[in-house]
């Protein structure tokens, strides 16, 4: 169909990536907060809106499930709103329904949401998920999302108590953290006692666990990604991965060089809610190298052609499995030798010697 249809990514995945980096699909870089933006001001004319939800309740109401993220602006945008009426569906609560009134075909049809299975972790993820919850105090409000390290990090967060959740998405991760007690949301500041997401994505135990369970608050990314609002929980951590630091701080999340590799997300959204937050804490998490050791993540420049999602003055903390690199507040200078110090060490010595050609030692 590609001679009538044209692929824009606002997030890339294996999907996309090869359609994007063959030049027969587009990326958009876009804040996951601002999506839903692009649907209301028509930068993205929607002429129809495709949509997985429950069959309607008794008042008419329908559950968009385990995906609201931005539907609700698509939903409004668009001129023809078809909806899958799934009765494998989980009914999720919060702002998760729209009316059968906003729905223009529908078709019904019995199709549990696909699963993904949380992978398995290693030794280097299982150690940044120590370091990282070393940093979580108790009652801290945490983004933990998809993947080994949120998943190590959740693991390593079972001594904890009282933590919410405020996120975009979640996993099993955070089934496990709430049936050992660990996950209550007793000193949220808001949405006491919820988890807050927009999006979920997991086993057949995760969509059981969401079915009509009111912990469970579906919102809109531009809620759930609000700045204002992650900045509200006093002690809001929020945890993020990248590809690629360089010794200056500067964080790549979208690519691998010129080449588009996922997306900017809601990465920059949390990063500066968290530090904005009177006790907050932006974390960056990743293995300190690539290709069986071969690259160091820890980078003295960047790859060329490489995005940067995350600036330099707004990276406070990098962790890798050798440890963490505090660098709020610090020059230049101090942030080389503290990310050099985080740096496999079979690359360290190299390091520091292109930070003496940078002017950075």
């Amino acid at each position: 169909m590609a001679d009538h249809f044209r692929h824009r990514a606002l997030f890339v995945g294996p999907n996309a990536r090869g359609a994007i980096g063959d030049g027969r699909a587009d990326y958009v870089p876009v804040f996951l907060s601002d999506v839903p933006r692009l649907f209301e001001r028509g930068e993205l004319p929607l002429d129809a809106v495709l949509v997985n939800a429950s069959p309607p309740d008794a008042h008419g109401f329908c559950s968009l499930g385990v995906s609201v993220e931005a539907m609700h602006a698509a939903v409004r945008a668009a001129r023809t709103v078809i909806v899958q009426l799934n009765r494998a569906m989980p009914r999720t609560l919060g702002d998760a329904f729209i009316h059968v009134d906003d729905i223009d075909l529908a078709v019904e049809v019995d199709i549990p949401p696909y699963e993904h299975a949380l992978a398995p972790i290693s030794d280097v993820e299982r150690r940044i998920g120590e370091h990282v919850a070393g940093l979580v105090p108790n009652g801290a409000t945490v983004q933990l999302g998809i993947g080994a390290i949120p998943s190590a990090t959740a693991q390593a967060l079972r001594d904890h108590r009282d933590l919410g959740i405020h996120t975009e998405m979640f996993t099993d991760a955070v089934v496990d953290l709430v049936e050992a007690g660990v996950v209550t949301g007793a000193r949220k500041e808001r949405n006491r006692g919820r988890i807050v997401t927009a999006f979920l994505m997991g086993t057949r135990r995760l969509y059981a666990f969401v079915d009509d369970n009111p912990m469970i608050e579906m919102r809109s990314v531009d809620f759930t990604n609000d700045t204002h609002i992650i900045r509200s929980f006093r002690s809001m951590t929020a945890i993020n991965s990248a590809i690629e630091v360089d010794l200056t701080g500067q964080v790549v999340a979208d690519s691998i060089g010129s080449r588009i590799y996922s997306g900017v997300g809601g990465q920059m959204d949390f990063v500066r809610g968290a530090a904005l937050a009177p006790d907050g804490q932006a974390i960056i998490a990743l293995p300190a190298t690539a290709r069986g050791d071969t690259i160091s993540r820890i980078a003295s420049v960047l790859a060329s052609g490489a995005g940067v999602v995350t600036t330099r003055a707004h990276v406070q903390t990098v962790v890798t499995e050798y440890g963490v690199a505090n660098l709020f507040g610090r020059s230049l200078r101090e942030r080389a030798a503290a990310l050099i110090g985080i740096a496999h060490p079979d690359h360290r010595d190299r390091l520091r010697s292109e930070a003496r050609q940078l002017g950075l030692d």
